[in-house]
């Protein structure tokens, strides 16, 4: 099943022009180096719109936001302190633990997001996609006073520790930068699924907003790339030979499953 390609999209043909794509515009003259500023997110499903959790799980009912997190702090227990100490760590903890929140799951990495592109083998007969944001540029236009932050800070991305840092709930960071804002943070190292996906957040300043819409208002802040369903399996071979894998992914027995699962299901089967 075939995406509709727009002007920010490209369509790969080959494992070769993939590899290419997701490195694009990586070269720093400046620092002679190879350094994206591009944050990555696969999808199995070119169609799937960059909608958060919350708003699948809850609609539009951006006041139930509060009522989730204020009843996950209520009776979170944890084994490390201060993991619910703000409203923006039980945020990141929440969402790490599968409930429904205003955060998108990203990857510094482009090839943690093919394994999300490709991982399903139910979708193989639909295009994937991996989305390119350009996070550089999407905090760059954050307003003051955190834009003056990451300048203090001399670095690209939010960290939990700087947003904590002016604000203490995520009703005041709405307030002070303004509804429908978008910008990408790192989170705390939780544990090993987030330090093995190189992971970091999207937030909007609404609940309830989907990002494609804030994108489509900003084209030069993303590229998304399609990937063709009768690539995937090839895609797939190569990303589970380089231990692109979710006994990486994700740390322990269910993540070792769902590999062995996957990696001995028979072509077709």
């Amino acid at each position: 099943m075939n995406c509709r390609i727009t002007s920010n999209d490209i369509r790969i043909e080959s494992w070769n022009q993939l590899v290419d794509e997701v490195y694009f515009d990586s070269w720093k003259s400046s620092l002679g180096r190879f350094r994206s500023d591009f944050a990555f997110r696969g999808l199995s499903d070119c169609r799937y719109q960059l909608a958060n959790s919350f708003l699948r799980n809850c609609g539009n009912r951006p006041e139930l936001e509060y009522h989730l997190l204020r009843n996950f702090r209520k009776y979170a227990r944890t084994t490390e302190s201060g993991q619910t100490e703000t409203q923006l760590r039980s945020l990141v903890l929440a969402q790490h633990h599968g409930l429904s929140t205003r955060l998108l799951d990203w990857t510094y990495s482009p090839f943690v997001a093919m394994h999300f592109a490709t991982a399903n083998t139910e979708k193989y007969d639909i295009d994937g996609v991996i989305w390119q944001v350009d996070f550089v540029k999407v905090n760059a236009q954050i307003p003051e006073p955190l834009k003056v932050l990451l300048d203090e800070e001399k670095c690209n991305a939010f960290t939990v520790e700087i947003l904590e840092s002016k604000f203490s709930t995520i009703h005041q960071l709405d307030k002070t930068i303004g509804a429908r804002q978008v910008l990408f943070f790192e989170p705390p190292s939780l544990d090993d699924r987030i330090v093995n996906q190189f992971a970091l957040f999207s937030v909007m300043t609404t609940p309830t907003s989907i990002l494609d819409e804030w994108l489509i208002r900003h084209p030069d802040f993303y590229r998304r790339i399609i990937i063709p369903a009768k690539l995937k399996w090839e895609i797939r071979d190569k990303l589970d030979q380089a231990n692109i894998t979710e006994r990486v992914l994700f740390p322990g027995l269910d993540g070792l499953a769902a590999w062995l699962k996957r990696h001995y299901q028979p072509k077709g089967g």
